[in-house]
């Protein structure tokens, strides 16, 4: 069974640079895992040495809604036991 917490939100640059860094320190930091905010909550996740990264960028121009760009960053990885 899959669990999932999304949290949509609006953040300023800085405020999205200061959750990035944050989320980077837990992830270097963490000896067994990695506690990840996500809107009012936090999600404690498993730990793994390695992690497979995707990053995906669409760049969009349309004349009725303006341009649009989106960056996803995905990371997956398989806990230790």
């Amino acid at each position: 069974m899959a669990e999932r917490t999304t949290s949509d939100e609006v953040m300023s640059r800085s405020e999205l640079a200061t959750y990035l860094s944050e989320l980077s320190h837990r992830f270097e930091d963490s000896e067994d895992g990695v506690d990840v905010p996500v809107g009012n909550k936090t999600v404690s996740l498993g730990r793994s040495d390695d992690v497979s990264v995707s990053v995906d960028v669409v760049e969009r121009s349309s004349r009725l809604r303006g341009n649009r760009e989106t960056v996803t960053v995905t990371m997956s990885w398989k806990p230790e036991s």
